[in-house]
């Protein structure tokens, strides 16, 4: 909802109130944020260490503040860190330009180590304006420079760019300029040089403030901005230099100087934060995932990769990298028992080289010991190797081991795989989804992916959209509620329909309220209703008001949703309030299709990729796609982003050239079916036609399509044929008896003619087959008949052909009356003749309301009104008619008579120039009355340009030549009119001397007939320069005659050559509307049309009936016909996309980009194999050589089995291993069969900070020997952790069953050796058909977790006394009772995390069967209800939520029922 809101503000708000803050008050805003939230940390107390004016903090006496020199509360104490370090507001934050090439420029902040990783985060994504990331991705290792072969470098750039892009995720990173971090900022660097699209890797570099170089320049009170860094790698000592390529710096500051690693457990709790958040929806209940990466590294990188396996982080190890990276990357596909102190040693020293020498033998037992937790979590761990095809590249190796973490959890199943979709669809990777989601292994319904789809269509994912269909999700179902068709409009992304619908609904929420007297109350966060009804007055509005509404109003309440919109007060424009006019006499309810609504909704956000995937789906495709492009259109019409208006255009002639295609491949199908669709209401589209639609959205292609026309000219014939020649018509129209022989073709006719030749065909190869199949299957059909007389003569006159030449003739005659009285008969009495013409106009008159008023298609009379002006017929009509008026009203009277004449003559011409119209239908003149309309235009810009040169010639020369004459009629053709003339070749003769002649001129203009002499001297010639007039002249016939008449032909030209291709398309157009206005109009011409109009006047007001239905251009069909007509459309569909895609992979750009796919792979390929011949090959011999020990360890066996036997060997061979070793092998084998305790080896004991003697998994067995074994004792009976050096006596009494734990004494338990504990297991038959076995479960609320009853006993053959309280005192008597009639399904030793050396947790799992009428069953029923909530049933099943020691119980009660677990 807020997404929603804030779309909807901004799209609303006006220009003024969209002005952001100043940047100066930004930065105060932030200055002030960071100092309240952020601090540093600095030594208060300067204590001199054994270097000379150096602190035991590091810095020196002139970095400490002056009460730190001299301090007065300190004086004579011991400098501590915990007590003379404090915090207070960082002076080091703002932006960082590092200079150089490209200006490379960042963030960053100061911090404590105290800092809290809320406020970190919140100064991530609110003040640095980071988006909340998608996935994390921890990158550690090597801090110092290692070398990484060529081929893993790339990959690893290259996979770790693309995974942070194609994800939106974040990287972090130790920050500084060496090791791991300087090449995760040279894969950054190089992104953002090889990108257009910069800025959108966000790598975060979480460094330490007192081992950074050149720190002194980000230090400012106030920020900097910037602060200009100088990387000075050469100089910078023990320090490290920031690297130029992270985007964001966090510096954390402990107080103290030159100390690494100060900034591990701050980075650790910001991860822990960063995972906590919610992921993409915050509705949704998957948090942001975290990925470690590791390159390289050391003894601090194994700790890091350790506890992140041990949290449940995944880890991505880089094989080939170097020394600890390659270590884990050797074992972990090795069994744990092999993985021994010895190895490890041997890799150690094989890749840490010298500095192995440096490690204790303590030390290397630490390590193997983690080494093995770590490959014991192979679903945690992921090894990439460059050699295998596996993982491909380092992105897909990241996002796999998320993947493969997330299926090991214990919650299997449905949910597991929803996690992991929704996952995969936010990190936009539909690759990842294909190979490790959508498997074998999963099975989907239609309804578990409905999540999935509506997260793919609102984040704007087209792939999963198409995947997700793909893989069974049915869009029927998925939209089979109305609400989340109404969540899709609710999350539309800010685009200019959801504005328009936002002010609809505030209108509509105005308009309720007057309409109801509600009273208006300001409620804080109370929206406005908005239903599926508001999206379909919208639509209906871009549609057109001759559509019905797509959804119809619902009366129940849930069809609608809150949505706020911003208060403005602004209105609905006319055409809105037109949208919302009542539907038509059609009440039939609105049809739902859900590809229908999924295509809607993606065009009107203008969005293609999900337009084309739903329209695929769609299943009146053809109507689809021109609804689209008149929606486009529209949209781009009245919308004020030109470049949206554009991309709209765009999108509507693709969906035009979809229409036209889909059309083209039914045509070519079936001519009959296609032309139905055209005129077939459309169901799902408001009762319309595709015809219709395509006029609407001025789609000129398709209407020009020859199977349009087809049908278009099968109109204009009626029942004609298509066939006749005019002129057989003509002869027709006056000897009508013609029609009843076979001088004129009718179509019923043809029909019958095509259906005889089939039959004769037909039987013409029965007479070969000798079947009789055909004739049996013909004979069923229905027969046509041929017309009758009657039928016949009004199918003549009836056909809109006969209508139009019938009215060619009455116009002639019209035109031809008109002369005669105007040149013959023209009295001050109107004549007969007259009189005639008055009647006859009338007639017109009367045509003409009538076609204004005629509205079959349901257009409304404004929008009927607009159509009528806007063609150019119709205006002359008015125009001719409105003459005619006003000269017969002044031709009336005596005084006027003459002038009523001229407008009455002028008015002849109007209607002559109407007569042009009559060509439109020719195919040879209608394309170039429209090439005129266009000269037209061009001929009106030309006269404004020619009418320059004419006036500044015209009014120099009567300056020149006259002087001060007052006429203003000559001076007009002094001035305008001769210049005119002049380009036509009208030369004058005053401007010369020689032709001057003063008898045709008078002196001073006194001669109403003659111009005004020019100026003249003494002897009476003319006085003017004749020279300058002469030169005038000249420049002017130069401009005017050769210059502009010359432009005007090329501009002619232009347009001709222009306008000639589209000329014929735009014909066909227009020409629909001719045809549709004589297929309306009556038949008989004018004046005889009087009678006509007098029938239907009389039909519509007297008799009261409805207007007569044309099935020409719309004709509803039965439900039958319609789908069957539009699954034949479907199939056309297919084949269309079919061929478009043929033909697209056919192309030459399509087979060149595959080309050079091709021959990228093979050179990758061919490189790969170079690198790993060799790898190959040392790993067959290793693998060589494991089986040769493998076959030794078998003779030794067999050895020593013919020992035990009574056999003795004659000699002993050599033995290749130490008795140790022997030892070793046998506790392996021990090992990989019953497995040693892990949990009470866990190296961190529970509830305190004790670290466990690390015990590798060889040395847990008490017979083994363990001489360096020197674990810590503990004992928490006071309650705080106590260790202690001595070893009581009585320890030794008690030795743990399952081995060495790496810790003494009695630990967390309540006493040494065993500690028993019940688990209780109650079960019962949920029904009476035994399907599903249910337990009783605790809910525990301090863990928040599901758990058994269960408690310490000190025999199991009573219940724990501590259930007492949680079962109820009668209720746990009763099941007391009941004790020995239970099953133990286990006991015995326990795999405890409490459990140590000297004290260990026992179990027994007592389960007790209730059966359904068994009076305990209702006590216990009773128990549950009365708890509510604290006791519950559960189904036995893997899904339980329980820890691993119960889930074990669990799965044992379920093998005593055969249940599956």
């Amino acid at each position: 909802m807020s997404q929603l809101f804030h779309a909807l503000k901004v799209s609303t708000t006006r220009p003024s109130e969209q002005l952001s803050l100043s940047p100066f008050f930004q930065r105060y805003a932030f200055t002030s944020w960071i100092k309240d939230n952020i601090c540093k940390k600095e030594c208060c107390f300067f204590e001199k260490d054994a270097r000379a004016d150096v602190c035991r903090c590091g810095y020196s006496k002139t970095d400490h503040v002056d009460e730190a020199i001299k301090p007065e509360d300190f004086t004579g104490d011991l400098w501590d860190r915990h007590r003379h370090i404090r915090e207070v507001p960082t002076d080091a934050f703002g932006d960082i330009s590092f200079g150089g090439l490209g200006q490379r420029a960042g963030k960053y902040a100061r911090v404590s180590t105290d800092t809290r990783p809320e406020v970190l985060y919140r100064l991530l994504t609110d003040k640095w304006k980071l988006s909340p990331p998608n996935l994390l991705i921890s990158v550690t290792g090597g801090a110092k420079n290692f070398y990484l072969k060529a081929r893993l470098k790339n990959m690893f750039h290259r996979g770790l760019i693309k995974v942070a892009q194609t994800t939106g995720a974040w990287i972090l990173t130790g920050g500084t300029h060496t090791g791991v971090m300087k090449h995760v900022g040279q894969a950054v660097r190089d992104y953002a040089l090889s990108s257009s699209l910069q800025g959108q890797i966000v790598a975060i570099g979480v460094a330490t403030w007192g081992a950074i170089h050149n720190r002194e320049s980000l230090v400012h009170s106030e920020g900097c901005f910037p602060a200009h860094y100088l990387m000075d790698t050469k100089d910078q000592g023990r320090l490290s230099c920031l690297d130029n390529n992270h985007t964001h710096f966090l510096l954390v500051d402990d107080g103290t100087h030159g100390n690494y690693g100060v900034e591990i457990e701050l980075r650790s709790h910001l991860e822990k934060c960063i995972s906590g958040k919610r992921l993409g929806n915050k509705e949704s209940g998957v948090t942001i995932p975290v990925v470690c990466v590791v390159l390289d590294g050391g003894p601090g990188t194994l700790n890091t990769i350790h506890n992140a396996l041990l949290n449940g982080t995944p880890c991505v190890i880089l094989e080939g990298s170097g020394r600890i990276a390659d270590v884990i990357a050797q074992v972990s596909g090795l069994p744990l028992a092999l993985v021994t102190i010895a190895l490890i040693q041997q890799l150690m020293k094989r890749f840490f080289g010298q500095e192995y020498d440096t490690f204790s033998n303590h030390s290397i037992i630490e390590w193997t010991k983690k080494i093995q937790d770590i490959i014991r979590l192979p679903h945690l761990l992921t090894v990439f190797r460059v050699g295998e095809d596996d993982h491909g590249d380092v992105d897909v190796a990241i996002l796999q081991a998320l993947l493969k973490a997330s299926k090991s959890r214990e919650s299997l199943g449905i949910e597991s795989w929803k996690r992991q979709l929704e996952l995969a669809i936010i990190w936009n990777r539909v690759d990842i989804a294909e190979t490790e989601i959508f498997t074998e292994e999963s099975q989907w319904k239609s309804s578990d992916l409905h999540g999935a789809m509506f997260s793919a269509l609102v984040g704007n994912k087209p792939q999963f959209v198409s995947l997700l269909l793909e893989n069974g999700v049915s869009l029927r179902d998925f939209l089979e509620d109305e609400e989340t068709l109404c969540e899709l409009y609710k999350q539309l992304p800010s685009c200019f329909f959801l504005c328009k619908l936002a002010k609809r609904v505030h209108s509509s929420h105005r308009t309720t309220k007057k309409l109801f007297g509600i009273r208006a109350r300001a409620r804080k966060g109370q929206g406005e209703m908005i239903s599926l009804a508001h999206v379909a007055d919208e639509v209906r509005h871009l549609l057109g008001n001759f559509t019905q509404p797509l959804y119809l109003p619902s009366p129940a309440p849930n069809d609608h949703f809150n949505m706020c919109v911003e208060d403005t007060s602004s209105s609905l424009s006319k055409s809105q309030a037109d949208s919302q006019d009542p539907p038509r006499e059609d009440n039939t309810e609105a049809q739902r299709d859900a590809s229908r609504d999924v295509f809607l909704w993606a065009i009107v956000q203008n969005n293609k990729e999900l337009a084309e995937i739903a329209w695929e789906q769609c299943r009146d495709c053809m109507s689809a796609a021109l609804a689209a492009s008149k929606i486009l259109k529209k949209m781009a019409e009245e919308g004020s982003d030109a470049d949206e208006a554009e991309k709209m255009q765009e999108l509507a002639k693709h969906y035009e050239k979809h229409a036209i295609g889909v059309f083209s491949e039914c045509h070519v199908g079936d001519q009959e079916r296609a032309q139905k669709l055209l005129v077939c209401a459309s169901q799902f589209w408001g009762r319309t036609t595709c015809l219709r639609l395509a006029l609407e959205a001025d789609d000129k292609s398709f209407v020009a399509q020859s199977g349009v026309q087809a049908l278009l000219t099968q109109i204009w014939c009626g029942e004609l044929s298509v066939d006749n020649p005019v002129w057989r018509v003509l002869i027709c129209m006056v000897f009508f008896p013609l029609i009843y022989t076979s001088f004129l073709v009718f179509r019923c006719d043809e029909v019958i003619q095509r259906e005889a030749e089939k039959k004769e065909e037909i039987k013409s190869v029965e007479t070969v087959t000798g079947s009789t199949l055909r004739t049996n299957s013909l004979g069923s059909q229905q027969r046509l008949k041929r017309l009758r007389c009657w039928s016949r003569l009004l199918c003549l006159y009836s056909s809109p052909q006969v209508k139009f030449y019938w009215n060619i003739v009455s116009y002639f005659a019209f035109l031809f009356l008109f002369a005669v009285v105007l040149m013959i008969d023209f009295q001050t009495t109107p004549s007969a003749g007259e009189l005639l013409l008055y009647m006859w106009l009338f007639t017109v008159v009367c045509e003409e309301v009538r076609q204004l008023f005629h509205d079959p298609d349901g257009f409304g009379f404004r929008k009927k009104a607009k159509m009528y002006i806007n063609e150019l017929w119709n205006i002359l009509d008015v125009l001719s008619i409105l003459l005619f008026v006003l000269g017969l009203s002044f031709r009336l009277t005596t005084k006027l008579f003459y002038p009523g004449k001229i407008l009455l003559c002028i008015d002849f011409v109007v209607f002559c120039l109407r007569l042009m119209a009559i060509f439109t239908i020719s195919r040879t003149l209608g394309p170039k009355i429209i090439i005129v309309k266009r000269m037209m235009m061009d001929m009106f810009f030309f006269m404004f340009l020619l009418s320059i040169w004419v006036v500044a010639y015209g009014v120099a020369k009567q300056g020149i030549l006259i002087h001060n004459d007052d006429r203003l009629d000559w001076i007009v053709r002094g001035a305008v009119y001769e210049p005119y003339l002049i380009i036509f070749g009208n030369f004058p003769n005053n401007i010369d001397y020689a032709a001057f002649d003063i008898d045709t001129c008078s002196m001073n203009g006194t001669d109403p007939l003659k111009p005004k002499c020019p100026v003249l001297n003494e002897n009476q010639t003319p006085a003017f320069p004749e020279w300058l007039t002469i030169i005038m002249l000249c420049v002017y016939l130069l401009f005017a005659n050769i210059l502009l008449l010359n432009l005007l032909i090329a501009i002619f030209n232009f347009t001709f050559q222009e306008v000639q291709d589209n000329t014929d398309r735009i014909w066909k157009f227009q020409r629909y509307e001719l045809i549709k206005e004589y297929h309306s109009r009556p038949t008989a011409p004018p004046p005889f049309i009087i009678f006509s109009h007098l029938y239907l006047l009389i039909r519509s007001t007297v008799l009261r009936k409805p207007p007569i239905a044309y099935k020409e251009f719309r004709n509803e069909l039965s439900q039958i016909e319609e789908e069957e007509l539009l699954s034949w459309e479907a199939l056309m569909k297919d084949r269309y996309l079919l061929s478009a895609k043929q033909e697209q992979n056919q192309s030459v750009e399509r087979r060149i980009l595959d080309t050079a796919q091709k021959v990228t792979t093979i050179s990758d390929r061919l490189e790969r194999e170079e690198e790993t011949s060799s790898a190959a090959v040392v790993k067959r011999l290793a693998q060589l050589e494991e089986q040769v020990i493998q076959s030794t360890r078998a003779l030794e066996w067999i050895v020593d089995s013919l020992k035990s036997q009574g056999f003795t060997a004659k000699q002993t061979q050599s033995q290749t291993s130490t008795t140790s070793d022997k030892t070793a092998d046998s506790l392996r084998n021990t090992s990989e069969k019953d497995g040693f305790h892990v949990n009470a080896r866990h190296c961190y004991y529970p509830n305190s900070k004790l670290t466990r003697f690390p015990v590798p998994e060889e040395k847990v067995s008490w017979k083994v020997s363990f001489s360096s074994y020197l674990p810590i004792y503990y004992a928490s009976e006071d309650g705080d952790d106590h260790v202690d050096g001595s070893e009581p006596e009585a320890l030794n009494n008690y030795r743990n069953p399952g081995g060495r734990t790496g810790i003494r004494g009695r630990g967390a338990l309540s006493r040494l050796g065993p500690n028993r504990n019940l688990d209780l297991v109650l079960t019962r038959w949920r029904d009476s058909t035994m399907s599903v076995l249910e337990y009783l479960a605790v809910w525990d609320e301090s863990r928040g977790t599901l758990t058994l009853p269960r408690g310490p006993v000190d025999s199991a053959d009573h219940l724990p006394p501590t259930l007492k309280k949680t079962m109820g005192k009668t209720l746990y008597e009763t099941i007391n009772a009941k004790v020995s009639e239970g099953t133990k399904a286990f006991e015995g030793y326990v795999d405890d995390y409490r459990n140590t050396d000297n004290a260990w947790v026992e179990t027994t799992v007592l389960n007790i069967h209730l059966g359904t009428t068994s009076p305990v069953m209702m006590d216990v029923n009773n128990m549950v209800l009365s708890r509510s909530g604290h006791l519950r049933w559960e189904e036995v099943s893997s899904r339980t939520r329980l820890v691993s020691n119960q889930r074990d119980s669990l799965r044992r009660v379920a093998e005593l029922h055969n249940r599956k677990f």
